[in-house]
């Protein structure tokens, strides 16, 4: 499908790619309705810093996806939506397993149950991860590696693809789940490892860091939004699982080192024992094999690492009031 004149529902809006998404859904001319998390203080995270040439554009409402009525609200009409609201952070599913849980598999059964109602509906887009794949057992992971729980976070994204995939089979609706590997860039929270190391390296040498020997297959935000699009306009992609990575590997020491290029520090990694993960559920490696994605919709990475690192620099240190260096944020 094209998205240019349609009603398109975003949740998690105010989160890192899907305010990202949202700019490229604007770009390409459609109408989108923004789900936001109520807060008490009206704060609407990453959608804040969006430019006002695009929020004119955006219908916003806030809200929960825990609430089915909310849900249903916001989809009333809607020809697509992407379902990007989750509680994502790891370590956080160690603290509070039961409220990823309810966010992560219920929030994504009341946006499957709004969907099913929809005369209107063309395309419903499931976010997935790269975390419910596990430690590699081959490289680079297309979309049939095994899937391994190795988190409550990664267990409950595995429930929702199930999920999804069982709504598309049951009652036809129109399904792609796109599986991001670890997307980076302006706006990110200090939660990722790459803003943690440039928030750090910005203020002095030494970083607190857990593992450095883990790789990931780190994928420009812009690139990453792009995907979504790309995927979703795809009918080929219909009930099916597309990877959306770079396809490069690099361990988190290797980052470490280019920042610090970036930077013009020379930065040394001290253990921290609170970062470090338990060690069955530490994900030692990641590496996209998206030849899918390029196949059924023409999308390959674009942005180098080099490049993404130091566009990511420049916004945090523009915005380092934002961001605590000091704290480890779970």
């Amino acid at each position: 499908m094209l998205f240019d004149g349609k009603t398109v529902m975003v949740t998690g809006a105010g989160g890192f790619i899907g305010s990202a998404l949202v700019e490229r859904l604007v770009a390409d001319g459609a109408q989108v309705r923004a789900m936001l998390r109520y807060t008490s203080r009206g704060k609407r995270g990453c959608f804040d810093h969006l430019r006002d040439s695009v929020t004119q554009h955006v219908d916003v409402t806030l809200g929960d996806v825990r609430d089915v009525d909310a849900v249903r609200d916001v989809a009333r009409g809607a020809h697509a939506i992407f379902h990007l609201a989750a509680l994502v952070g790891i370590p956080y599913s160690y603290e509070h397993p039961q409220e990823v849980i309810d966010t992560n598999i219920i929030g994504t059964s009341n946006v499957l149950l709004a969907a099913k109602d929809l005369a209107t509906l063309e395309r419903v887009v499931i976010t997935s991860t790269s975390e419910v794949y596990g430690s590699a057992l081959r490289i680079p992971m297309d979309e049939e590696h095994p899937l391994q729980a190795q988190s409550p976070y990664s267990a409950t994204k595995i429930a929702g693809d199930a999920l999804a995939l069982s709504f598309h089979r049951s009652f036809g609706l129109p399904i792609t789940i796109v599986r991001p590997f670890n997307a980076y860039g302006p706006r990110q929270s200090a939660r990722a490892v790459i803003p943690t190391i440039i928030t750090q390296a910005l203020v002095g040498s030494k970083l607190k860091l857990g593992t450095l020997d883990t790789t990931r297959d780190f994928t420009f935000v812009e690139d990453t939004a792009r995907g979504f699009v790309a995927v979703a306009s795809s009918d080929e992609a219909l009930g099916e699982v597309v990877n959306i990575g770079s396809g490069v590997e690099a361990s988190i020491g290797e980052v470490v080192e280019k920042i610090g290029v970036i930077v013009g520090r020379d930065l040394i990694a001290v253990g921290d024992e609170q970062r470090v993960r338990p060690a069955k559920s530490e994900v030692s490696r990641l590496c996209a094999d998206s030849s899918k994605a390029k196949r059924i919709a023409g999308w390959q990475a674009e942005v180098p690492l080099e490049d993404g690192l130091r566009r990511t620099t420049e916004w945090i240190e523009a915005h380092l009031d934002e961001y605590r260096p000091s704290e480890y944020a779970v």
